[in-house]
């Protein structure tokens, strides 16, 4: 019987040691991302477009704009506004770009990383402008794009109502502290204020066509 329990606390100790190299080989951030990347550049970009899967799969569908204006994409796919704020000096700041323009916070509304409030998804974003304002990079601050629901998390019913209060609040604050504001939401809303499915690869993200009417979007304040 002592040498059952002494097996069984073993391995409880060896599940328990795994179980903790994992958490600390897991890079929560995603910081390796674009390690490499970062490591490579030899000249500021005039601007680190900033995001989660929507920028991350911009690239890949219009690498020419990119090139064109000499920006930069830092999106990394399924990022909550938390992640995003943790690497937000290693995948913006340290690359001292001339702007910082920042579309985030669909994923805390699908909850990807558990529940949070749109106050907070919206403060996390405002720590991000005051960290670009500290070290000379001049923020912009994007609308969420439409979305009525998000297909990885259904059971969250009421996303088009938070992407609204999400905006209203960007917005507000981008006035009041004179930050520009691109309004991806209005140039892309159907009727039922969705992402049209001919702009769209699903409910969320958008296709080339898409990107394409975010691009002149964008380029109205960013030339």
């Amino acid at each position: 019987m002592r040498k059952f329990i002494l097996f069984i606390t073993f391995l409880a100790i060896t599940v328990s040691s795994f179980a903790q190299k994992k958490d600390i080989d897991r890079d929560w951030a995603q910081f390796g991302r674009y390690a490499e990347d970062n490591a490579k550049i030899t000249k500021s970009p005039k601007a680190v477009l900033y995001g989660d899967s929507i920028t991350d799969g911009w690239p890949s569908h219009d690498e020419a704009f990119f090139k064109e204006h000499d920006f930069v994409g830092r999106g990394i796919g399924g990022q909550t506004t938390e992640q995003m704020l943790v690497r937000f000096r290693h995948d913006v700041i340290n690359l001292k770009p001339k702007y910082v323009v920042i579309l985030a916070g669909i994923n805390d509304i699908a909850r990807n990383n558990g529940y949070i409030s749109n106050e907070v998804t919206v403060d996390n974003i405002i720590t991000m402008c005051e960290l670009a304002k500290l070290h000379k990079i001049r923020p912009i601050i994007c609308s969420l794009t439409p979305a009525t629901y998000c297909r990885w998390r259904m059971e969250v019913t009421d996303v088009a109502e938070q992407v609204a209060n999400v905006n209203a609040m960007l917005k507000a604050y981008a006035a009041k502290n004179h930050i520009p504001y691109v309004d991806y939401f209005n140039a892309l809303k159907d009727e039922n204020a969705a992402l049209p499915e001919n702009l769209g690869h699903d409910s969320v993200h958008p296709n080339l066509d898409g990107y394409k009417i975010m691009e002149s979007v964008l380029l109205k304040t960013l030339r």
